[in-house]
């Protein structure tokens, strides 16, 4: 099954540019891994046309910072406190939810949080969150050998 990463993010606000760290990864390791900043249009457009997705994005929880949280959201919504404090124009979970209304929402979506812990202006990642992306990369290019294996398909990857 083919996958595509999607990374949301602000790089201009600091941990919000976690999710945007995890595609650049895995995009120069080879994999298809597009960034978004959460424009609406763009955001739901890039949640459709492909077979399985995994999007990573910053969260506010209430974690620890640097804490990395998975959802499945294939067949249920995505929580929307951890997503609704977004720093974009239209949360994440919003955006799933407009895209799964409009039928354009891929039909396998995984969903990776991670947590942030400053949110304010400026282009670097806090120790928490750099700590986080570390973990989502690996999580990521695992989930994307589970869809990969899933129905003996191949997801794109330089690996």
């Amino acid at each position: 099954m083919s996958a595509r990463v999607v990374g949301v993010g602000n790089p201009f606000r600091g941990d919000d540019a976690a999710g945007l760290a995890v595609a650049r990864r895995l995009a120069a390791e080879g994999y298809d891994a597009i960034e978004r900043d959460g424009e609406p249009a763009a955001l739901v457009d890039a949640l459709g046309g492909e077979q399985a997705l995994v999007v990573v994005d910053a969260v506010r929880s209430g974690a620890p910072p640097g804490t990395l949280v998975r959802w499945d959201a294939s067949a249920q919504a995505v929580p929307l406190p951890p997503f609704r404090g977004s720093t974009h124009a239209l949360g994440l979970a919003e955006a799933i939810e407009l895209a799964r209304t409009l039928r354009r929402l891929a039909p396998r979506v995984v969903v990776y949080g991670i947590e942030g812990e400053d949110f304010g202006a400026g282009e670097r990642l806090t120790p928490a969150a750099l700590r986080g992306v570390e973990e989502a990369v690996e999580a990521v290019r695992g989930e994307l050998q589970r869809l990969a294996g899933e129905e003996g398909g191949r997801c794109t990857s330089g690996r």
